[in-house]
């Protein structure tokens, strides 16, 4: 009998052993997978992840970059009622123990026995932070034990105070959103920073922590307040607050806000600066590094920009991609800075930034680049150009290429000026043919025109470059750096975005400055400049004037698929380009034509609103600029007789020396309006009329400048009023009068 139950005891013993053994194994297999990816202690740091910020140049939020929406909050900065309303309902006992709550533990170890799977953590804020931080949240022992793993280290890295702001800043809290922390919570909920919440607010923010989804106060706003309750009462039971106060708080409403789609104020800015984030950076660092991204956008302008541009936009409905058509593209520069102050890239339905990444035709807005290199070669504001038809041998094809003005008509000899104002196009091809393809593509690309195509079957290398007939075309962003050099008396500032970055400790990353270089002496940007201005005042961008001084150019393509106006004052440079993303598409809405004038007026409203509060400032005069008085239609000094006489601006040195050669006389006589013959003293005074004739190699020209030949000139007395015509003349009024007559045709000369 003994000796049978000694043999089952041996049994037993043998079996506890095995059991033992294969528990012992498991044990120390969940173990050796616990720890196979773990850090070293040595190592062990935490890091958290956290929004990327942009900000504007007067450090105004721009936009947020993250996986994980977070602002990092310290401690010191977070209600204390917050910090008291999550110890109070997550983990009482947090300034007790070292990072485990064993009786915790113990009960909801219990629970998941009899349940047979884990339902209840019993965690404490170390192991929640533990298991947000580093590991995921799945549920397995594995998992679970190295979440204790992790807590135990921890506590000893880091003190209670730095554990729970690592919490707070960690913990999720928005369902559906990557919402992340309490300051982004707090904005989230309430539309305010953390730092000003109250204590209903703080007990309903603890609450939520349990489940973002089922306490939400907007999707599910009595289990939010009922929540809310429970945290109160915790907090009153622990002596964190009186009943009082917890009973006042239970009162109050929830005061949550529902949760408004973010539209940012400048997402192709944003996209514009991201990018260049991440390929010096890296995706990670960007997204998760916290850093903070000081630019040089001014929201004030990019806001205005937004409002003015995409509302005066005509509506072509929608193309095959379910993008809004036409689409448009604005970039606002500081003239001096190169400073990016505001930028649109297209409507905001699509990430194509047409600002940086669009090329097109830029027309007309192309002939400054060429009439600079005319400057350069030579040639003053003043020069004769000619306005008529001609015909070019273009190699390789059948047909000579004519050349032909918008308006379909010549206009004869006109000035340069004249011809950049109007925007005449025979004349300035002309004009390009004299100083050569070479020397205008050279002119652009030192302006800062990169797009430029020189070689090649199909290459720019011809003289519809002055008409903008691009083989590739140009950026909007490039056209505004370009015209920046004449409102920067030829200096280039290359366009810059970013101003500093720093990391998320407030170390400085990088810091730009503006990089600037001449590129074309200051005399000729002067002269450009103020042929652009008549432009604007009297030519084919009037819808641009802004009542101060501002110069610009307007660019139309063939069939309107293109329209732009590039302008600028001192301060500011604005580009506008408006057309369909189908390239060859013409904008014809309702039988009107969308051109030039159409961007030019948007930039003109944009500029007055722009500079409201900016005081009047006129562009610079440089040394080395004289003005003269010239005759428009000579090209040289005016005479007193010329009827068309302006001041023009040269570089000194490039003005005319020598008088006007075709009005060099004048004749005055009084005419008889009635009879249009010369007026005798029997004429009555209201029908005398005195005039001035201009002669000139036996023309005449008139003051309203028509041309008639010298001997239509009256030379025969009126004969509808004559002295026989009364009884009270004698012969002396008739000597008197063939004096007059005499007198009356004498020239008077000017001095050539």
């Amino acid at each position: 009998m003994s000796r049978g139950f000694g043999r089952i005891l041996s049994i037993l013993a043998i079996g506890l052993v095995f059991v033992l053994c294969i528990g012992s194994g498991v044990v120390i297999g969940v173990i050796s997978a616990a720890l196979k990816n773990m850090p070293a202690l040595e190592d062990f740091e935490y890091r958290p992840i956290e929004a990327t910020r942009i900000y504007d140049v007067n450090n105004k939020l721009i936009a947020q970059l993250y996986v994980e929406n977070r602002v990092w909050v310290p401690l010191s900065e977070m209600p204390k009622e917050l910090q008291d309303a999550v110890i109070a309902v997550e983990d009482s006992k947090f300034r007790e123990h070292h990072g485990i709550d064993f009786m915790g533990i113990l009960r909801a170890f219990l629970v998941d026995i009899r349940e047979g799977r884990i339902v209840q953590g019993g965690s404490t804020i170390t192991q929640q932070l533990a298991k947000n931080a580093f590991l995921t949240h799945e549920r397995t022992w594995t998992r679970k034990l190295q979440e204790l793993l992790y807590a135990i280290q921890l506590e000893r890295t880091y003190t209670k105070d730095q554990i729970l702001e690592l919490y707070l800043n960690e913990v999720y809290f928005f369902p559906g959103q990557a919402v992340y922390g309490v300051e982004a919570a707090a904005q989230g909920y309430f539309g305010k920073s953390v730092r000003h919440l109250n204590l209903p607010e703080s007990a309903l923010l603890a609450g939520i922590i349990r489940n973002a989804y089922i306490y939400s106060p907007t999707q599910h706003p009595e289990s939010a307040k009922a929540r809310r309750a429970v945290v109160l009462k915790r907090m009153a039971l622990l002596g964190y607050i009186s009943e009082e106060e917890a009973q006042s708080a239970m009162e109050a409403p929830l005061g949550a806000i529902e949760p408004r789609p973010s539209k940012q104020a400048a997402p192709y800015f944003v996209s514009y600066v991201r990018d260049r984030m991440i390929s010096k950076y890296g995706h990670e660092t960007v997204y998760k590094g916290g850093l903070k991204i000081y630019t040089t956008l001014d929201l004030r302008l990019q806001n205005l920009a937004n409002q003015i541009l995409l509302s005066n936009l005509p509506n072509g409905g929608k193309d095959s991609k379910g993008l809004t058509q036409p689409q448009a593209a604005m970039v606002v520069l500081d003239a001096r800075e190169g400073y990016i102050k505001a930028m649109v890239g297209g409507r905001g339905e699509d990430e194509f930034n047409r600002a940086v990444m669009s090329y097109r035709q830029p027309g007309s807005a192309f002939k400054p680049f060429v009439y600079t290199a005319a400057l350069q070669a030579g040639y003053t504001p003043a020069t004769i150009l000619d306005d008529s038809p001609i015909e070019y041998v273009i190699p390789g094809q059948a047909e000579p290429w004519a050349p032909v003005n918008n308006d379909n008509k010549f206009r004869g000899p006109v000035t340069v000026r004249k011809a950049l104002e109007d925007s005449i196009n025979v004349p300035s091809v002309k004009l390009l043919d004299q100083i050569g393809v070479a020397n205008a593509i050279k002119a652009a690309k030192s302006m800062g025109i990169t797009s430029l195509v020189e070689s090649g079957r199909h290459n720019d290398m011809n003289l519809s470059l002055v008409l903008g007939g691009l083989t590739r075309g140009v950026t909007p962003i490039e056209m505004a750096s370009a015209y920046a050099v004449f409102a920067n008396q030829g200096i280039k500032a290359e366009p810059i975005a970013i101003l500093r970055v720093e990391d998320a400790n407030g170390n400085v990353l990088e810091r730009n400055t503006p990089r600037k270089k001449v590129v074309l002496d200051e005399q000729t940007a002067y002269i450009i400049t103020d042929m652009l201005r008549g432009v604007i005042t009297r030519g084919t961008g009037k819808s641009a004037n802004i009542g101060r001084p501002a110069a610009g150019k307007t660019g139309t393509t063939t069939e309107y698929t293109n329209a732009w106006f590039v302008g600028f004052t001192p301060e500011l440079v604005a580009c506008i380009w408006i057309g369909n993303d189908e390239q060859q598409k013409p904008m014809v809405y309702g039988g009107t034509r969308i051109g030039s004038g159409k961007a030019a007026a948007i930039w003109g409203a944009y500029m007055k609103e722009a500079l409201k509060d900016m005081p009047v400032t006129e562009f610079p005069v440089p040394s080395g600029i004289v003005f003269a008085k010239i005759c428009t239609e000579s090209g040289v000094l005016a005479s007193e007789s010329c009827p068309g006489a302006a001041t023009e601006v040269f570089i000194e040195g490039t003005e005319p020396r020598q008088l006007c050669y075709l009005h060099t006389r004048t004749q005055e006589v009084d005419v008889c309006i009635e009879s249009g013959q010369l007026a005798t003293r029997y004429c009555p005074s209201d029908q005398v009329e005195r005039r001035r004739y201009l002669v000139s190699s036996g023309l005449r020209i008139l003051p309203c400048g028509t041309i008639v030949t010298e001997e239509s000139i009256p030379r025969v007395a009126c004969k509808v009023h004559t002295w026989w015509t009364t009884d009270s003349h004698s012969a002396s009024s008739k000597e008197s009068l063939d004096h007059k007559e005499e007198s009356s045709s004498s020239y008077e000369d000017n001095p050539d």
